[in-house]
């Protein structure tokens, strides 16, 4: 029962290991039945199954960025009707217009092209400042109500999905990591493996060797057939 474990794929591991452990307990071999091992390889499977496929990271890029693009079009679209507006000054408000800019001078022009946390602390403050009363009232004056509370929302939206992506990646970083569980797994396992092997002429045991050498028979020919695959389409 000779196979190297290392050059199993991780998918095939875990269906040698899963089938390994239902001949083991399927009550077939009594020598089997509550072996010390069965216990341990139980559940280091267990431990493997749940994180050899996980993912290092959340996949919440990707909305994260598009709802960071969304409040920067927010924030540049007022950014920019004040700035024009507040230079044409026969236009009524024009003054309000002018204090208003100050404000996003006063927090950054350019905030929309600092770090994700960067612009959100910013952001912030600038959301703060605009919902004081006396500048409510100027962004009334300018019809940009709509406007300014569009850019509110996609503020908090961010903040929310930014939320969301920090607590599911520190979740995923706090799982064992598949390397260290695999290496336990297949210890376990090869453990096993040679007690079978060390038994098989023992009547008692060698149905049971027969069959899981059978399994790792399998397990090694799929090994060799995906490394001649990819010799192949090098």
């Amino acid at each position: 029962m000779k196979i190297s474990l290392q050059r199993v794929s991780t998918k095939d591991l875990a269906t040698l290991t899963e089938r390994t452990l239902t001949v083991s307990t399927s009550g077939k071999y009594p020598v089997l039945t509550n072996h010390p091992l069965m216990n341990e390889l139980t559940t280091h499977y267990a431990d493997y199954d749940a994180v050899y496929t996980k993912k290092t990271f959340s996949g919440k890029g990707k909305d994260v960025a598009a709802a960071d693009h969304d409040r920067d079009v927010a924030f540049s679209v007022i950014k920019a009707f004040l700035n024009g507006y507040r230079q044409v000054v026969s236009v009524p408000n024009y003054q309000d217009a002018e204090d208003l800019y100050q404000i996003f001078v006063q927090f950054g022009l350019d905030l929309d092209r600092m770090s994700y946390s960067s612009q959100t602390a910013q952001m912030k403050k600038l959301i703060e400042e605009l919902e004081l009363p006396a500048n409510i009232q100027k962004i009334a004056n300018l019809s940009l109500s709509v406007a300014f509370a569009e850019m509110k929302t996609k503020h908090e939206y961010f903040e929310d999905i930014f939320e969301e992506q920090t607590e599911a990646n520190a979740g995923l970083r706090q799982m064992q990591s598949a390397s260290s569980v695999r290496r336990s797994l297949e210890k376990t396992l090869k453990s096993y493996f040679n007690i079978l092997s060390a038994m098989k002429e023992v009547p008692d045991w060698q149905d049971a060797y027969t069959e899981i050498n059978e399994l790792v028979k399998a397990a090694k020919n799929s090994a060799v057939a995906r490394k001649k695959n990819n010799e192949e389409s090098e």
